[in-house]
């Protein structure tokens, strides 16, 4: 209540109240020190050069607000996904802070209205995303770390963030196997079939065919369960080879290219 009414106050009276009315409408609070957010908006196309000689522009902020994003997903991602593997939770943080995610995160909420940039073009690339993190560090120095850790999950992800499908995505193993398959022109087949009533294994057993070579097992309670499994076994093993191809092709390459300089210092 009355955080609601000093936000009222500042936006009728004070000089920065658009400041204000900025950060109530984009994030729900009154900012202590306006001044950070204002200068959050500052694109380095439009630095302010003081008196002294001295800069001002976003990037600062840009810098420590990308840690604290980090920081405060790793944390949700840790406390709510305990079953995932390490690998599993890198990848999906990777996903919600990347900078496209961040650039749509920042359109959504209608930061894009707000950011001070003289530049058009290349120079403005990424720049809803950085502007974003700049936010975030000016949110992390004005009310400290606990605040902004509910500001981006609770109000923000929670509103404009399906991290349910984003999660989905990120564990069908299945359909990223077919896609790289599909990009290697290679065939994929699933052999999935009932273990005996015997069995004390779960209760379906699949196999990997990729091009007729068996590449992996496993078993699941049901049949998505047990495809989907023998695909997470699967596809570490055919995108290690993928870089590991790739790592002999460029040593081929190394070592033709040094035979041809040997063989042109050999004739001259």
């Amino acid at each position: 209540m009355f955080d609601t009414l000093r936000t009222k106050y500042y936006i009728r009276f004070s000089q920065d109240g658009q400041y204000y009315r900025m950060v109530a409408d984009l994030f729900g609070f009154c900012p202590n020190n306006i001044e950070l957010y204002k200068l959050a908006l500052v694109h380095r196309s439009a630095t302010i050069t003081l008196p002294d000689g001295s800069h001002l522009n976003n990037e600062r902020l840009e810098f420590l607000g990308d840690a604290v994003i980090e920081t405060v997903v790793s944390d949700y991602l840790f406390v709510e996904f305990p079953d995932f593997r390490e690998g599993e939770l890198t990848k999906l943080r990777t996903r919600l802070v990347s900078r496209v995610a961040l650039d749509d995160l920042a359109h959504k909420i209608g930061l894009d209205e707000w950011v001070i940039c003289r530049n058009s073009g290349e120079q403005r690339k990424n720049l809803l995303g950085n502007t974003f993190e700049a936010m975030m560090g000016a949110v992390y120095l004005d009310k400290g770390y606990d605040f902004v850790n509910r500001l981006i999950i609770n109000n923000l992800f929670a509103r404009f963030v399906d991290i349910d499908e984003v999660t989905v995505e990120e564990r069908d193993f299945k359909s990223r196997l077919l896609e790289w398959c599909q990009k290697s022109h290679r065939t994929l087949r699933f052999a999935t079939s009932p273990n005996s009533a015997e069995s004390e294994l779960p209760r379906y057993h699949s196999v990997v065919y990729i091009s007729g070579e068996q590449m992996g097992e496993a078993d699941g309670a049901t049949k998505k369960e047990a495809e989907q499994t023998a695909a997470a076994i699967v596809l570490p093993l055919v995108l290690s080879d993928e870089i590991g191809d790739y790592i002999l092709d460029s040593i081929d390459s190394i070592s033709e290219s040094m035979e041809q300089d040997g063989k042109s210092t050999q004739n001259s």
